[in-house]
């Protein structure tokens, strides 16, 4: 089908919801991004952009400019939580191209997508709270102030509690992990070297990397806890609470923990993956199609696939519908297993027998002794996944 000239409305702008509409624009669509919010801002977070989800940036024309406000991750480090020994070092300079794995502040990164849809033409309205989505060869919108808006096509980029996805996906409840996790920022003022750190102890990690010309840290802690009863981060926490629960960990732990000052606390829960992503004029990307646990990085990096694709899909000549499947059909069974990853990735660092824990780690340090290369390479299958070659 002819996307030019297309009406599209997409709901949310955060990464997605700009990605695609700036996608969109660029290949001839007219874009409006219906955000919630007073401001296109995000409170609080650093992200971890991996090859897969660098390739769509720089095929958008924004390789140089992310580079310029974003950390070159070197490495990740695996280490043990008592003493802050390194287990395991992944080297990321062993990446298929320089400086592939970057570390940036959330912010920052839809600062900058927001400002290149603006520049590309994509209408922005903000305050705009959608109410509702009919699918339908005319599909809608309808506003909190009663306002309906007819287009072509909807997009529901709007996160965990999308309006369109119980439209499409009925009877579906997410389910607690039995983990909560803290995020913070803090001062850089241990000379936290360019690398994402996993500090792993029994039933509980803390990961770490730097953001901001290496300014500030950005800190991830997950515990395991029996019960919580509210989704979300946008819970505040008292910072000793925080510093009790890792009250174990040594290394350079402690002293970023001692400045924390406000970190957000929130459950998390393992959604599954919509069944059904798109319906007659509607579709769904990101974290409404299909939410992931923060074990792998790859919130922000797939929805910049789903993005890329969606836009390649919609350019093909099919029409709405069979575009709007073949996106379906491309995304999905990636989309499973990224998100069965990172669910299986939590318990490799919360070993909590000493021994078990012993044996694991000296087998890690081993294999990365002899075979540094085949340890990154096990995530081939992620990085090198290039959705604009293959779309």
């Amino acid at each position: 089908m002819a996307v030019q000239g297309m009406d599209i409305a997409v709901i949310g702008g955060g990464i997605g919801g700009l990605a695609a509409a700036l996608s969109l624009r660029e290949a001839g669509a007219r874009v409006r991004v219906l955000e919630q919010a007073p401001a296109i801002t995000e409170v609080g977070a650093g992200i971890q952009v991996s090859p897969n989800g660098l390739r769509v940036l720089e095929a958008l024309g924004l390789g140089d400019s992310f580079a310029a406000m974003s950390v070159a991750g070197q490495a990740v480090s695996l280490r043990d939580f008592s003493g802050g020994r390194e287990v395991l070092r992944l080297d990321l300079t062993r990446l298929p191209k320089a400086q592939s794995y970057r570390f940036v502040h959330r912010a920052d990164l839809i600062g900058l997508l927001e400002r290149a849809a603006r520049a590309a033409g994509v209408g922005i309205e903000l305050d705009a709270r959608v109410e509702s989505v009919a699918p339908g060869l005319q599909p809608s919108v309808t506003l909190a102030d009663g306002q309906v808006q007819a287009v072509d096509l909807v997009l529901a980029a709007d996160g965990l509690h999308s309006v369109l996805r119980p439209v499409l996906n009925r009877g579906t409840r997410p389910v607690f992990t039995g983990q909560v996790a803290w995020r913070a920022l803090v001062p850089n003022g241990s000379g936290h070297p360019d690398e994402a750190r996993v500090h792993m102890g029994p039933g509980r990690h803390l990961v770490s990397y730097p953001l901001r010309g290496g300014r500030v840290v950005n800190l991830v802690a997950v515990e395991e806890r029996r019960a919580w009863t509210e989704e979300g981060w946008q819970h505040r926490d008292d910072p000793a609470n925080l510093r009790a629960a890792f009250a174990g960990f040594g290394g350079d732990v402690p002293a970023m923990l001692d400045q924390v000052t406000a970190p957000g606390l929130w459950g998390l829960f393992r959604h599954p993956v919509a069944q059904a992503w798109v319906g007659q004029g509607v579709a769904l990307l990101g974290d409404a199609a299909h939410p992931t646990l923060p074990f792998l990085a790859q919130g922000a990096n797939m929805a910049l696939e789903d993005a890329w694709v969606l836009a390649a899909c919609l350019q093909k000549d099919l029409s709405l519908a069979d575009s709007l499947a073949l996106y379906q059909r491309t995304r999905r069974d990636r989309a499973v297993r990224v998100i069965s990853a990172a669910s299986r990735n939590a318990w490799k660092y919360h070993l909590r027998n000493p021994l078990v824990r012993g044996v694991a780690h000296l087998g890690l340090s081993v294999l990365g002794q002899l075979a540094p290369g085949a340890m990154l390479g096990q995530f081939d299958w992620l990085y090198r996944h290039d959705v604009t070659r293959e779309s």
